[in-house]
């Protein structure tokens, strides 16, 4: 049964933006589909989590938003795609690579990260060209990074807290969880102060979520205290939009040398999707007829 859920609404009385997700079955989902280790999992997860909540902003199904994570951790580029709704899909470079757990016992995300690079956020709107925007990793835990990002490239102050739990033997998710806060520019400095205050409890989420409570109930747990207010719904999920038809395209537009060269040195072809794992095969006749199709376009387009 998938629980998983997003929720908008405000604290203090309408004085902040609060945007939170609980995402077990989306961060276990993408586990399985790339066979993560436990410290790409934590990784991963906190990037999807992000992304599905900025992605509830998308006001058309043809719009999307893409983050990269381009640092220089050893679980190279983490990249994450989201539409409409809370759908997402995303990878990592090098998913399989485990390290070792931090002093404080906890998984280290930003061994995986990296503390030096680049966070690029661009947001295609169906309008002539996307918007980026873009600022340096700075410790590579993925949430801080973000609180950064939307001082630096939207001037927005944030608290940003992002949280998965796996378990230690089997790598299985066990919760996952974000909140994403943004005070309004009408917002008194004794609410941004008592929202400060209440940051360390806020880092509690993922495990009150874990110990049975339901995401609405775990804010009102943590920080009743600020008036939470719910307001819209959302059920996110980790989906891939690939298909053997875009995966056609993909291969037409590598043009008739790459194609030719696949059909005289293999006679067959094999495409994994990058976002969920899932294979593509293209038998020799197959590819003959990709060829075909790339030599028409080119002749139309000359």
């Amino acid at each position: 049964m998938n629980n998983d859920k997003i929720i908008r609404g405000l604290l203090m009385e309408g004085s902040v933006n609060m945007t939170a997700i609980s995402a077990k079955a989306l961060v276990e989902a993408a586990r399985k589909a790339h066979g993560l280790s436990h410290v790409c999992t934590a990784a991963l997860g906190r990037l999807l989590m992000q992304t599905a909540m900025m992605s509830v902003q998308l006001k058309s199904s043809s719009d999307n938003l893409t983050v990269i994570f381009d640092g220089d951790g050893a679980g190279g580029r983490l990249v994450a795609v989201g539409h409409e709704g809370g759908m997402v899909k995303g990878y990592v470079d090098f998913p399989e690579v485990e390290l070792p757990l931090k002093e404080n016992g906890k998984l280290d995300v930003s061994g995986i990260v990296g503390s030096n690079g680049e966070i690029r956020v661009i947001r295609d709107l169906s309008l002539k060209e996307p918007y980026v925007g873009r600022c340096a990793i700075t410790d590579g835990e993925i949430a801080n990074d973000f609180a950064n990002y939307y001082v630096k490239s939207e001037q927005q102050p944030s608290l940003v807290y992002l949280g998965v739990r796996v378990d230690p033997a089997t790598g299985e998710v066990r919760a996952a969880s974000g909140i994403l806060l943004q005070p309004l520019p009408f917002c008194r400095e004794s609410d941004i102060a008592a929202l400060e205050y209440k940051a360390d409890d806020i880092t509690g989420l993922t495990k009150t979520i874990e110990e049975g409570l339901d995401l609405e109930d775990a804010i009102i747990e943590l920080i009743g205290e600020l008036h939470p207010e719910f307001n819209e719904k959302y059920e996110p999920e980790f989906v891939c939009d690939c298909s053997r038809e875009k995966i056609e395209s993909a291969l037409i537009s590598m043009g008739e040398d790459e194609l030719n060269q696949m059909i005289e040195e293999d006679g067959k072809a094999e495409l994994t999707c990058r976002f969920c794992n899932k294979k593509y095969h293209f038998t020799g006749d197959e590819l003959r007829r990709l060829l075909g199709e790339a030599r028409s376009r080119n002749r139309t387009d000359d």
